[in-house]
């Protein structure tokens, strides 16, 4: 397997972006985004995921981050997606959803060809990690990030959208704590 566009070395920073099966917008509902900060909020508890900036978007989520204390980041990654995909597929199944039956059976399609014994692929395979290498570059990612949303003509402004870190640099209210850096 290529490790062109996984994290693979320890203790470095990484703009990661891991996206939805087909580009299905399942991050529209609250309940949705709330699977994904709480597994995130755990990462960064439990897993040394140091987290500087993100934003979720309907069917991908931006990091830049890294994994401390002796965690591998790319181990951090796939526990995440690992454990968000049974998590939003039980969303799914467990609470109101009006794309249910379309959003399961993509989800089941997507894993048809698999020898083991998957029902349902909610992340596409793998994750594209690009390895931060200088403050410039850092700039370029978190501005990136938090106008993603301005781009996809969500918020007028990033600060407005609640699910990105563009709100703790601004120092307004989010349920994601980040390590804000102090470049701009």
């Amino acid at each position: 397997m290529s490790t062109k566009y996984k994290a693979t070395t320890l203790e470095e920073a990484y703009f990661i972006t891991i996206t939805a099966v087909g580009w299905i917008d399942i991050f529209t509902r609250l309940n949705q985004k709330n699977v994904l900060i709480k597994a995130l909020q755990y990462c960064q508890a439990k897993k040394g995921l140091e987290i500087y900036a993100y934003c979720i978007m309907t069917n991908h989520i931006h990091l830049l981050c890294k994994a401390t204390n002796g965690f591998i980041l790319c181990d951090v990654v796939r526990d995440f997606k690992k454990f968000t995909s049974k998590k939003i597929i039980q969303t799914i199944i467990n609470e109101p959803e009006s794309r249910r039956e379309w959003m399961l059976e993509n989800f089941q399609k997507a894993c048809e060809n698999f020898k083991n014994e998957q029902n349902y692929k909610v992340w596409q395979n793998g994750y594209h990690a690009e390895h931060i290498y200088s403050n410039k570059f850092i700039k370029q990612k978190i501005n990136y990030i938090h106008n993603n949303p301005v781009k996809d003509r969500i918020v007028a402004f990033p600060e407005d959208y609640y699910f990105s870190s563009a709100r703790n640099y601004s120092g307004l209210e989010n349920d994601l704590e980040v390590v804000l850096l102090d470049l701009f």
